[in-house]
């Protein structure tokens, strides 16, 4: 039993509720994660407005999938595999990309190159605690990418480092919108 109840946007601290409504007019549900982040107004505005940010960054929506998915992977946030998943899924992106970054092992190099240098270079800034090196950013920026785009990948660090850690934190269960994306490959 979880010690975060899941509030409804009723029952949710007031703080919370705009935050709730607008994700569930987005997605067209309220995802329990959400319902047991209403715990905390202040965590709902902040992943809202990081990943708004992050969302009109320059990069790329499936450079920008790609690098949650490392993320959610890395740090074994099941509700975030699934719905990323489904992302990567709605997005057309191949099924060996998304299974390779559904991996909670070393995986192998992505299929595509420009994907697999987002992949690699976001391990490296966690790895590295952001001190990736000469050797390692001058391979990223060799893909296409540019300074802006690495310090995007910091940010969306930051924001899907919240989410998968709060979403671990409240034991989110995966909803019944995203079960079908949820159970292909068990993450850490």
């Amino acid at each position: 039993m979880s010690s975060f109840p899941e509030y409804t946007i009723e029952s949710a601290p007031g703080g919370s509720r705009r935050f709730m409504l607008a994700t569930q007019n987005h997605l067209g549900y309220l995802p329990a994660a959400t319902a047991r982040w209403a715990a905390s107004p202040h965590l709902l505005e902040g992943f809202a407005k990081l990943n708004a940010i992050f969302e009109n960054g320059t990069l790329d929506p499936m450079a920008r999938e790609v690098l949650v998915m490392t993320i959610a992977t890395r740090n074994g946030c099941h509700v975030c595999v699934a719905m990323h998943t489904a992302r990567l899924t709605a997005m057309s992106a191949p099924p060996e990309v998304i299974e390779a970054l559904r991996s909670a092992g070393p995986a192998g190099p992505l299929p595509d190159p420009r994907l697999d240098a987002v992949r690699v270079f976001t391990l490296r800034v966690l790895d590295t605690s952001g001190e990736v090196g000469d050797e390692a950013l001058s391979a990223f920026l060799a893909c296409g990418f540019t300074p802006q785009h690495a310090l995007e990948v910091v940010l969306g660090i930051g924001t899907y480092t919240m989410s998968t850690l709060a979403n671990r934190l409240t034991d989110a269960p995966v909803d019944k919108q995203l079960s079908a994306f949820a159970n292909r490959v068990d993450v850490a």
